[in-house]
């Protein structure tokens, strides 16, 4: 296990911890602290629950992933990517169905990280991943219309196009003094950091709007009017459940833990790129799980890897896990102060930050470039995405997967395809003009899989018809699956009830021992399988 889950924060507490970088590790997290406040609000009650559960997340996730994870820069809490999720669960199952499934995610996390599953998730392509995510920046952008434009609506649908038809058809209820500080605030987002450099927009943009609409009285909806107080504490408490609801919470479980495993991941990567680092992936799962096990007995919602705030984080010179620390007590210091402060906050004000968190989100330079690619990759990108927005994310990410895993087949399939009609059309590649008439000689280039052993076998069989021997080359063969090898036996077979004498070369051992497996040299006989090509050859001109 300690090869698996070793945390960057112990091994740079073992080596030493520089002065110099650990005041700027403290500045580094009091900023990000800043800039995650306004964030961890939005996030929360976009995700349907009280504000002070977005903090309480940002802070024990916040401080368990830095502490515990495989990054260096890591900043953790709640994101943008699971303000559908999170809405969606709760619908559902309400908010204990909620924590349940936080819980459950966090062990599945940690499963993927024992079993080293770190590097596997980080191989999903990245058309899915920019499908999923833009179809996720458009909904989050969707669910802040209402308090954009200041309706007061109820009952508003969850079908993405429905709901876009019951706001058009309530536009003449405008408000228009929110949907003016909506756009002020995307404003002060978007453009403040070209005079102010270390505090985020949307601080600003909170600091400004919230003082402005409470002393002038403007007549637009607050945290307030939804929520009511922000409590100024943090308790424990244990949600209520029974070991036979388990199943019922497993599927958003593991939606949770999948796209939590991901978001991390994808982050972490984004990262070690900025510090020319390298994150310890299996560790930064476990971290992520122990996070998110933990946080719901505080009442918080479900934490990842947060790409903009670790960003953020390396921009103002954080390089170690302290400022993700130093991040998560100034947040704690911030609710228990000030917290009170923020259900003065505008809800028009907290959608304009999400519409910018979801244009940022969007990917949208990534999303025209993939448009411009390979066929293959537009169908997962343009599958991944209208899923995502027209049915859900569960969907979207599992039949992305499944959809990814076939036209990955399928490009292997026509590689292996054009492999088999070069050899044929240029008379294989060496000259054997020497070997007797009788013999063939067929290469198989590539593994013997699924995926093309069909086309291998058949051509074998084509070959060897018109011929008494056959040499079958197998240098290149990496591997051999079940249905590979179960296709190459019935080759065999059909070769041996027309008396074609078969002769296997240059098998690797792992291949040699699947082969051994399912009988196939004692098919063909244990004599007439060598290990080079060149004994083969000797073989056959001696009979």
């Amino acid at each position: 296990m300690n090869t698996i889950f070793k945390p960057k924060f112990f091994s740079l507490l073992k080596a030493g911890f520089d002065k110099k970088q650990i005041t700027s590790d403290i500045l580094a997290g009091i900023i990000v602290g800043i800039v995650a406040l306004p964030l961890a609000i939005a996030f929360a009650v976009a995700s349907g629950v009280s504000p002070e559960k977005g903090l309480i997340t940002a802070v024990v996730a916040g401080f368990i992933i830095s502490l515990l994870g495989g990054s260096r820069v890591q900043i953790g809490g709640p994101t943008g990517a699971f303000i559908i999720i999170v809405f969606g669960i709760i619908e559902q199952y309400g908010i204990n169905g909620l924590l349940i499934s936080t819980i459950l995610a966090g062990f599945i996390l940690i499963i993927f990280g024992v079993l080293k599953l770190g590097n596997v998730l980080k191989f999903f392509p990245h058309p899915l991943i920019v499908g999923f995510t833009s179809g996720i920046a458009l909904i989050i952008f969707s669910t802040q219309i209402k308090d954009a434009f200041g309706l007061e609506l109820t009952n508003i649908p969850s079908d993405f196009i429905k709901k876009w038809a019951f706001y058009i058809s309530n536009l003449d209820h405008i408000n228009y003094k929110a949907l003016l500080i909506s756009v002020i605030t995307i404003i002060i987002s978007l453009y403040s950091g070209k005079f102010i450099k270390k505090i985020p927009g949307s601080f600003i943009a909170i600091i400004i709007i919230t003082p402005t609409v409470y002393f002038l009285d403007i007549p637009v909806s607050t945290i307030e009017t939804f929520f009511g107080d922000i409590p100024r504490d943090i308790s424990f408490s244990i949600p209520d459940f029974s070991l036979a609801d388990i199943p019922t919470y497993f599927a958003p479980a593991l939606t949770i833990a999948l796209l939590g495993g991901i978001e991390s991941l994808l982050s972490a990567v984004v990262a070690d790129g900025m510090i020319s680092g390298n994150h310890r992936s299996n560790t930064e799962l476990i971290a992520q799980g122990i996070a998110n096990i933990f946080t719901p007995f505080f009442g918080g919602i479900p934490a990842t890897g947060a790409i903009a705030r670790t960003a953020t984080n390396i921009k103002n010179g954080g390089r170690t896990p302290i400022a993700g620390m130093v991040h998560a007590v100034t947040l704690l210091i911030i609710m228990l102060f000030v917290g009170p402060y923020a259900k003065l906050i505008p809800m028009s004000c907290l959608a304009g930050i999400l519409i910018v968190v979801s244009y940022n989100m969007s990917e949208w330079k990534s999303f025209l470039s993939i448009l411009k690619g390979s066929f293959f990759d537009i169908i997962i990108l343009l599958s991944t995405f209208i899923l995502t927005v027209v049915v859900d994310l569960t969907v979207a990410i599992e039949v992305g997967v499944v959809l990814s895993a076939l036209l990955f087949m399928k490009r292997m399939s026509d590689i292996a395809e054009k492999r088999i009609d070069y050899i044929i059309d240029t008379d294989l590649l060496e000259d054997y003009s020497q070997l007797p008439e009788h013999v063939s000689i067929y290469e198989i280039s590539g593994p013997l899989f699924f995926a093309s052993s069909k086309t291998y076998a058949q051509v074998i069989e084509n070959i060897g018809n018109d011929y008494s021997t056959i040499i079958i080359r197998m240098r290149h063969v990496s591997f051999a699956d079940q249905t590979g090898i179960h296709n190459f036996k019935g080759a065999i077979k059909t070769l041996r009830n027309a008396n074609v004498k078969i002769i296997l070369s240059g098998i690797n051992n792992e291949v040699l021992k699947d082969f051994e497996k399912y009988g196939i040299p004692d098919m063909i006989g244990k004599e007439n399988i060598f290990e080079s090509f060149d004994k083969a050859v000797s073989y056959v001109r001696q009979e």
